[in-house]
């Protein structure tokens, strides 16, 4: 079975989990599925809006698109989001993004 088939599989025991859904968004882009992997995204984020990990990559995901305003939105909103958590590097992350980005 491989790594899509197994995510799949535990999503269907576990639909809302936040990690499960994050690989599998991470695994859409892997394969070039860049609209579904956002779709899940901004789906992840609109459940469990403090799984902070996914605006760095739902952000990266939008630069490529050449969406460079939304990803620069989603980018502070993670921001926003690892400060209120206290999580030092992914604050730095999304700062050094935004930043390269803003420039």
């Amino acid at each position: 079975m491989d790594r899509l088939q197994h995510l799949h599989k535990l999503l269907a025991d576990q639909p809302q989990d936040p990690f499960l859904n994050h690989a599998l968004a991470l695994e859409e882009i892997k394969l070039g599925r860049d609209p579904e992997a956002r779709r899940l995204f901004e789906s992840l984020l609109e459940l469990h809006p403090d799984y902070v990990g996914s605006y760095y990559h739902l952000g990266k995901l939008l630069e490529r698109q050449g969406d460079a305003p939304t990803a620069l939105e989603v980018y502070e909103r993670g921001m926003k989001t690892a400060k209120k958590l206290g999580d030092q590097h992914a604050l730095n992350e999304l700062r050094a993004a935004y930043d390269n980005l803003s420039e």
